[in-house]
């Protein structure tokens, strides 16, 4: 397993993207869209229903090029996947997405941090429409066991405490046995979300939900509690993945609010599994 440090800062060429009303409804479901109410939540999970428009999640963005075949993507070294853990995430919308589109995507590397135990490698991208103009950012972080301690720089951090305050939401979400089979659809499909012998291997039980998964449906609780479900309002969000969620696990989340900022925080029982989670909304 060999980090590559002479791709940081790569990039790269556009490459161009599209996606559609279909794959937006399916990724809806894919993080719990009308699981608790199917009468709920119909702006992201039909496009005929009477009186209701179709919209899109806003963590729809992390997908916008995942099934597009063959696209290019700035590569860090040659990984063990079973070694791959998805350590943090980050979106920024400029624009709520629309339904159906066409896009460029670019990709860069931010760069590789020691993590003593692993490596997290960031990795930035940005979609526009076919003018140019930004529809969303997205950072992914990768954490990669076993691959620290090589004395690189450490991940720079923003400050974040816990609130001493009660939360002003909290928002109890129940995964499904087989939302992992579901959120694949989407583009994702590793397999240590689906195959047991692969996920043996990387020291698992069993296969574990994708982080954007768990992800897709704090958003959801998000958008709901912060922005009365309104797309528009939903600037951005980030968080860090703590810990692995089992399909079939309740996440809960406690979020605090202050004018358009909110932290979040979200637990299975006691166990922290998205941390220092950050919020931007419209006031």
């Amino acid at each position: 397993m060999a980090l590559d440090f002479n791709a940081i800062g790569n990039s790269t060429e556009p490459a161009r993207i599209s996606w559609n009303s279909d794959r937006a409804l399916l990724y809806a479901v894919g993080v719990g869209a009308g699981q608790e109410d199917p009468m709920k939540e119909l702006q992201f999970t039909t496009e005929n229903s009477e009186g209701v428009t179709q919209q899109v999640l806003p963590t729809f963005a992390v997908m916008l090029g995942a099934s597009t075949p063959n696209l290019p993507m700035v590569m860090y070294g040659d990984i063990d996947r079973s070694k791959l853990l998805h350590g943090q995430q980050a979106i920024r919308l400029h624009r709520p997405i629309p339904v159906q589109g066409e896009g460029l995507q670019t990709m860069t590397l931010i760069g590789i941090y020691d993590k003593g135990s692993g490596a997290l490698a960031l990795r930035k991208t940005s979609v526009t429409d076919l003018e140019g103009n930004l529809i969303v950012e997205c950072v992914n972080g990768s954490f990669i066991r076993g691959a620290g301690g090589f004395g690189g720089p450490s991940v720079p951090e923003d400050e974040w405490n816990l609130p001493t305050r009660p939360a002003d939401h909290v928002i109890h979400q129940r995964t499904r046995d087989d939302q992992a089979l579901i959120y694949r659809l989407s583009g994702d499909r590793n397999p240590l979300h689906n195959d047991p012998t692969f996920a043996a291997r990387a020291g698992y039980p069993m296969p574990i939900l994708h982080g954007l998964c768990s992800f897709g449906f704090v958003g959801r609780a998000l958008l709901h509690a912060t922005c009365g479900s309104d797309v528009s309002a939903f600037r951005g969000m980030s968080v860090r993945f703590s810990k692995p969620v089992m399909p079939g696990q309740t996440l809960t989340t406690s979020m605090w609010v202050k004018g358009g900022q909110v932290q979040f925080q979200t637990k299975v029982g006691d166990s922290v599994v998205l941390d220092r989670g950050t919020a931007e909304v419209s006031a």
